[in-house]
């Protein structure tokens, strides 16, 4: 492990913007967050290519124990989206899936699974999501699937009931010929919870909604039509890409105060679900949708990944899961066969920003490209994330200071989340470092000398410098 002074990791930077300064309050002030999960960063694995991911790629098991590392729990996992719609369970298959597409980067309109894609699901030792099918409307063959699940997956945390039903058609099975509406929809949810749940003899086990976005159909509106239904339900699920496909802006993907405004409808949906005694979760999330674009590979997307994820819990919702889709045309996907993706960097700084820790509180308004977050443990503030979202590519590149006060120690330390540029790309040879340290392409392994960063504290006070597209993690 090398330790550099602040000062010496800045030598060449240019002129910083004018300096912030943040008083670090010392116990959680009152726009803080509830109580942290011990494991907020997770992943959602497409359904049909789970098996792949967690028999064929050695990344998957060492990027999820990578960040199990910091927290010391396992980080949870959904197993879901568009092909859980199509997939019928068969309980005499001997394959794990079955599927034929024309070309390795097609996912299947069709597809089986049988025992041994639940029995795969049940070695993960981690809390896991699976997502079963409501749109083909064969509600015997869920609960059949359902059944399997639950008695065979101790880590079992839910059960999604379909996936994105704002995509229903009224051709699909579900909607027997009829406009797929909120109300028809929210109907169906009760309807297919009370079905499953009592042919298990379960409550508490689903994940309810698995809206894409908040229109035109909502966590509110959903929360409304429960009732006595409610107590079949573990958690309210939203999904969120901020970006469409085709549609792609890294500036303001990785712009802090746009990520602010781009997450505020979903403060109604955490409102809604906390109101029926349950936790809500984005149970799928990414940058952009259809496997993320030209910017979903880049370290800005590892910069939105973290203050995303700062964000979404201090706004309280209770995990994220980043989706990875079709191996091998997966733009956003943290990693692959061969190469890992930049966007890995980010949440693994944002594990590390959040492991151990109570609760975490904006210092900033949000109004602006710099951001500063306190993080607490036990009462007391130990940690605080500095991140400038400035993007940079070319030329001289600036930077921000932040002047922190109310330090008790007279000396802390940091480590840096930075790259080359923010459209630096693990697959063009520009890898980002976390404290210096690179994962190892294929392998997922921390490779390189960690660099921790000193600074001195003068009457309770330090200073940092932040380069544009560049984050901070301040150990008090």
């Amino acid at each position: 492990m090398a330790i550099l002074p602040i000062s010496a990791s800045l030598l060449g930077l240019a002129a910083s913007a004018s300096g912030l300064s943040f008083s670090i309050p010392q116990s959680p002030p009152s726009n803080s967050s509830g109580q942290i999960s011990a494991a907020p960063v997770g992943v959602s694995l497409e359904f049909f290519t789970f098996p792949e991911y967690l028999q064929d790629l050695p990344s998957t098991t060492k990027c999820l124990e990578n960040l199990k590392d910091l927290t010391g729990t396992w980080p949870p996992v959904r197993i879901g989206g568009t092909t859980q719609d199509r997939a019928t369970y068969n309980a005499s298959s001997s394959n794990a899936v079955t599927y034929t597409v024309a070309s390795t980067k097609d996912a299947p309109e069709t597809l089986t699974y049988g025992p041994s894609f639940v029995s795969l699901a049940a070695t993960y030792a981690g809390k896991v999501i699976i997502g079963l099918n409501r749109r083909l409307d064969d509600i015997s063959n869920t609960i059949a699937a359902a059944r399997l699940v639950k008695a065979t997956m101790q880590n079992l945390y839910s059960i999604e009931l379909g996936n994105e039903p704002n995509f229903f058609v009224d051709s699909d099975p579900i909607a027997s010929g009829a406009s797929w509406t909120a109300a028809a929809d929210e109907a169906s949810q009760i309807e297919w919870q009370d079905a499953v749940c009592g042919n298990l003899s379960a409550s508490d086990i689903i994940s309810a909604g698995v809206y894409f976005g908040t229109s035109p159909m909502s966590l509110v509106g959903l929360t409304a039509k429960e009732g006595d239904a409610n107590e079949y339900v573990k958690d309210y699920c939203s999904h969120n890409y901020p970006q469409s496909s085709g549609n792609y802006n890294l500036t303001a993907l990785m712009n802090h105060k746009d990520i602010a405004t781009q997450i505020k409808p979903y403060a109604a949906e955490i409102s809604a679900a906390s109101a029926k005694g349950k936790p809500h979760v984005f149970g799928e999330t990414n940058s952009a949708t259809q496997g993320g674009g030209g910017i979903s590979p880049t370290f800005g997307a590892a910069l939105w990944i973290l203050d995303y994820v700062m964000q979404t819990v201090v706004m309280g919702t209770d995990a994220l899961y980043f989706h990875q889709g079709t191996i091998g045309n997966c733009q956003y996907c943290w990693w692959g066969r061969y190469d890992m993706g930049s966007p890995y960097y980010g949440a693994y700084f944002a594990t590390m920003a959040l492991a151990n820790a109570d609760k975490i509180a904006p210092l900033d308004s949000q109004d602006s490209a710099y951001a500063a977050y306190a993080i607490y443990k036990s009462g007391a503030p130990v940690k605080v994330l500095l991140y400038n979202s400035d993007y940079y590519t070319t030329g001289t590149r600036s930077s921000q200071t932040y002047t922190l006060s109310g330090i008790s120690s007279s000396s802390v330390t940091a480590k840096r989340l930075t790259a080359q540029y923010a459209t630096s790309r693990v697959d063009q040879g520009q890898n980002p470092t976390v404290a210096g340290q690179t994962f190892a392409n294929g392998t997922c392994a921390i490779q390189g000398t960690e660099v921790v960063e000193t600074a001195t504290v003068s009457a309770g006070k330090a200073t940092f410098t932040v380069k544009a597209s560049e984050a901070l993690l301040v150990f008090l």
